[in-house]
């Protein structure tokens, strides 16, 4: 059983975690503090920010540094400032964790027009890597790390006609997509890192069947029948650990998914992911989600 005790030592390395002022991303980023890094704290909201690094700080001997970053993953624009400020305070980048989502809300876009939840899951992220890709390109064995769910597997592609709510708007169809989205980046980036002999990694977690904030839009009845179906439902610590072992695990390799070992995947400790579908792994369907990600947004990986 692989915990966050088995998680190396971390003196020396930065790591920006996405989403980490509550649940699974304040666990991922709590656990990298404790064992040695340095932690920058990137969520939307100010105060509940600098009020995670309290906790951390009150709870955990760590010995470098937390840091703040305002990140709003449904603004480009702001995805952009977020990185150039962290870039000028850091020469590299040792681990990137895409934590930060959004789960089935009421019908709404981003601030460039994309579906809420394809806007934040998939092309928040997809913008941050990419403006983050000098500081991963000169890390030695860099880590992108990129959380979707067993609910990629609930859809069988991506309709590319349908992803600024031109059609019928299906909140849980959305959330599947933009988790099938975060997979398919997730493996494209690792054979884009390969095919330039860059050392970085690129790896997807998901966190199994654990209840944190992610679930508020989630009527309380549905969501008590849901949990009363599931075998085991986890805290956000034990959730942290797929993420986590992705990240820091000497045995992890690129353009793999890791998941909970339990059955279906709900609960348990990390493990290779069982979770595979031909969408998923469709090249030529992530290669057009890469080129209509860096069409919408007019950006180009520079690998």
């Amino acid at each position: 059983m692989w915990t966050k005790n088995n998680i190396p030592d971390l003196s020396g390395k930065i790591a920006i975690v996405t989403g980490s002022n509550t649940g699974i991303g304040f666990e991922t980023a709590k656990a990298l503090y404790e064992a040695g890094a340095h932690v920058t704290i990137a969520a939307r909201d100010f105060q509940k920010g600098k009020d995670a690094i309290k906790k951390i700080q009150s709870e955990t001997a760590g010995v470098e540094t937390l840091d703040y970053g305002m990140l709003d993953l449904a603004n480009i624009g702001l995805i952009r400032e977020f990185a150039d400020h962290f870039m000028q305070k850091h020469t590299k980048l040792d681990m990137l964790i895409n934590n930060a989502g959004v789960m089935v809300p009421p019908a709404a876009k981003t601030d460039d027009g994309f579906e809420m939840q394809f806007g934040v899951n998939f092309m928040g992220h997809f913008a941050l890597t990419g403006y983050l890709l000098p500081l991963v390109k000169q890390t030695a064995n860099a880590r992108v790390v990129t959380l979707s769910s067993g609910a990629a597997t609930l859809v069988d592609s991506i309709d590319f006609d349908n992803l600024r709510l031109e059609k019928n708007y299906d909140e849980w169809r959305e959330y599947a997509v933009s988790k099938l989205a975060d997979i398919l980046f997730s493996y494209e980036l690792d054979r884009r890192f390969k095919n330039a002999r860059i050392s970085a990694i690129s790896v997807a977690a998901h966190p199994g069947v654990t209840r944190t904030d992610l679930q508020r839009n989630i009527p309380g009845e549905n969501l008590e029948g849901m949990v009363a179906a599931f075998d085991q439902v986890m805290e956000p610590w034990q959730g942290a650990l797929p993420s986590l072992f992705a990240a820091t695990d000497p045995s992890v390799e690129g353009g793999k998914f890791y998941g909970p070992d339990g059955p279906k995947e709900y609960a348990g400790y990390p493990a290779l992911s069982g979770h595979h579908t031909a969408a998923m792994n469709d090249e030529a369907l992530a290669k057009r989600l890469w080129e209509y990600a860096e069409n919408a947004i007019q950006l180009t990986y520079k690998f």
